[in-house]
């Protein structure tokens, strides 16, 4: 039984404001944190690249698309306590009974929950090393930096007295977003249960970007070699980068032209993933499809990568890992791979597809 201060909670506001696979992880909390109060009220506050997640996440009944100050990483929000008085009046309309306000290791929870604070909002809980008063209802002390994000939400929840049976990711593509999907692989001519490839060469940062060139060689060896068509997957300011992957041949495109539950029905219904470490990945571990996932040094394995999906993780060992940089100021020494070992790991995946496979393996070399 949850703890009496959760009981009669109805309007909960859940606080992500990260990418799009920060939000795609989430989803095991948010699955729990309705399942334990069915009659609750979830909305999501996420940022705009974040919120395109939403329709797929079980239990969200509302979301809130907000740029914050305490996340601008290009420090181009201007100096503005309107805004954030603004925020803080749109928050106590809600009349919210509780906030989980989940964050990386990296971040600290104390300005959103400041926020909800002045908002009024009675249960507010958090995870941080650092003291920050009662500006938190409830401190939670964090696992280790290392764990992986998926077990640090959760374990917010657990903390909150949530008892927590499964971890999985899970999204809900529905019968109309399967269709939208569908119907983009019709105009490139994939039929229905026709196999195919799908090839998302793009990351948040550039220090998590595989070489295009190479990612080219990879497309093309290939498709020669499983003679199946490989679908290009992106944003559509991406375009310009992976001119080089889309001037090859049974390489076809479908880079700009889809939104996130479309991509998620696309990734689905594909026999193989193949991604850096973004958003893309962690949609393909919600449907269990074999990856192979060129994953940069800038990260810990342990804190992103897929761990129930047969997935074969590829980066080389550099000294600077982890880094936690946009930019690579040598030379991305940690994807020096050659386009014919990602080739032969994704042939072998393809093969084994309709086995049981083993989890997550990663491959130094």
């Amino acid at each position: 039984m949850l703890p009496i201060e959760w009981q009669n909670v109805r309007r909960i506001l859940v606080i992500r404001l990260d990418n799009i696979g920060d939000v795609v992880m989430l989803s095991p909390a948010l699955r729990i944190l309705h399942s334990h109060l069915p009659f609750a009220s979830i909305t999501l506050m996420a940022s705009p690249a974040g919120s395109q997640v939403a329709p797929l996440l079980p239990g969200v009944d509302r979301v809130i698309v907000q740029r914050v100050v305490w996340q601008d990483a290009s420090w181009v929000m201007p100096l503005d306590p309107a805004r954030e008085e603004s925020l803080i009046a749109k928050i106590r309309a809600e009349n919210f009974d509780a906030a989980l306000i989940f964050t990386s290791f990296s971040q600290s929870p104390y300005p959103p929950a400041y926020i909800c604070y002045l908002a009024g909002i009675p249960l507010r809980i958090g995870q941080s090393k650092e003291f920050g008063g009662s500006v938190l209802s409830q401190w939670v002390k964090p696992l280790a930096d290392g764990c992986h994000q998926v077990d640090r939400n959760l374990f917010l929840l657990e903390s909150a007295g949530f008892l927590v049976k499964d971890r999985h990711l899970e999204l809900v593509v529905t019968e109309e977003m399967q269709r939208d999907g569908d119907r983009l692989l019709l105009n490139i001519d994939i039929a229905p249960n026709q196999p195919f490839i799908v090839l998302a060469p793009g990351a948040s940062c550039a220090a998590r970007r595989y070489d295009m060139e190479r990612f080219a060689t990879v497309a093309s060896k290939l498709a020669a070699e499983s003679k199946l068509k490989v679908v290009v997957v992106g944003s559509d300011r991406e375009t310009e980068l992976f001119k080089p992957i889309l001037n090859q041949k049974n390489v076809v495109s479908l880079v700009g032209k889809t939104s996130i539950p479309e991509l998620a029905a696309i990734v689905k219904r594909s026999s193989l993933v193949i991604a850096n470490n973004s958003g893309t990945m962690h949609i393909a571990e919600a449907f269990l499809k074999p990856m192979v996932v060129l994953y940069s040094g800038t990260e810990l394995e342990s804190q992103w990568q897929p761990r129930n999906a047969p997935t074969k993780l590829l980066r080389r060992y550099t000294d600077c890992s982890p880094c936690y940089g946009f930019q690579c100021p040598y030379e991305m020494e940690c994807l020096d791979i050659s386009p014919d070992e990602v080739v032969s790991e994704a042939v072998k995946l393809l093969a084994e597809s309709l086995k049981i496979l083993p989890k997550s393996e990663i491959l130094f070399f």
